[in-house]
């Protein structure tokens, strides 16, 4: 019997509690926050398209800041709070999650809401990763060229919480998983451009030795020439 298993069976025997997320959750839909109103400093702040693009599982810190003044007016980021994704071009980045780790309360925009809650966040962000919650947001799931699963639909949708205890042990599985794929893909990506360095190598001598003809070439023609001279 493993761990998570021991753990079930000694806090919760009856099997796994599954809940609304508007049961446990306070869902917090963000307004505004254009790019254009990026700074180089101020108030971290993520925004909706960062969230598939940039970041992953849990975030630290912020890749974007806006100015004080129109951080008051948007959405706020408190440590442990998740930012979820509303609107993409295709299902499977909407409703893609990004915990919030850092130290400090930062914002966000349109187009993104936030869970505020008492579960892990790594884990929660971790669960809408997976197979069943896909399933049950393309089924909140509305639009064609825009997909948008709103903050009232993603309240409906019933995912398991386990015990905190159980919650952190998932995540410390998960997250030597993730170590573990990252240190893999750095070797790949390192073994790859070795290959890519010795194939250009390679190709730089087959260059260099085709088209030596021409250095043999100006040698013949100027030996010719100077017997010519002479």
């Amino acid at each position: 019997m493993s761990r998570i298993d021991a753990l079930i069976a000694e806090l919760c025997p009856d099997g796994v509690e599954s809940r609304a997320i508007g049961e446990f959750g306070e869902l917090v839909r963000g307004n505004g926050m254009p790019k254009s109103d990026f700074v180089e400093a101020g108030v971290g702040c993520i925004h909706y398209g960062q969230i598939y693009t940039f970041y992953g599982i849990w975030a630290t810190a912020t890749k974007s800041f806006v100015p004080a003044e129109k951080a008051a007016r948007l959405a706020k980021v408190d440590p442990g709070d998740l930012i979820i994704t509303n609107t993409s071009e295709n299902i499977d980045d909407v409703c893609k999650a990004v915990a919030w780790l850092g130290e400090s309360q930062i914002v966000t925009g349109g187009h993104a809401t936030v869970l505020k809650h008492d579960q892990d966040a790594k884990y929660l962000s971790y669960y809408l990763q997976t197979p069943h919650f896909f399933a049950e947001k393309k089924r909140h799931a509305t639009g064609t060229k825009v997909i948008d699963v709103s903050a009232k639909s993603l309240a409906k949708i019933i995912i398991p919480i386990p015990p905190l205890e159980i919650q952190r042990e998932i995540v410390a599985i998960l997250d030597r998983f993730t170590k573990l794929e990252a240190e893999l893909e750095a070797e790949l990506e390192a073994e790859l451009e070795a290959e890519l360095e010795a194939r250009r190598r390679q190709y730089q001598h087959y260059r260099d030795t085709l088209l030596s003809f021409a250095e043999s070439t100006d040698s013949q023609a100027s030996k010719q020439a100077s017997k010519q001279q002479g």
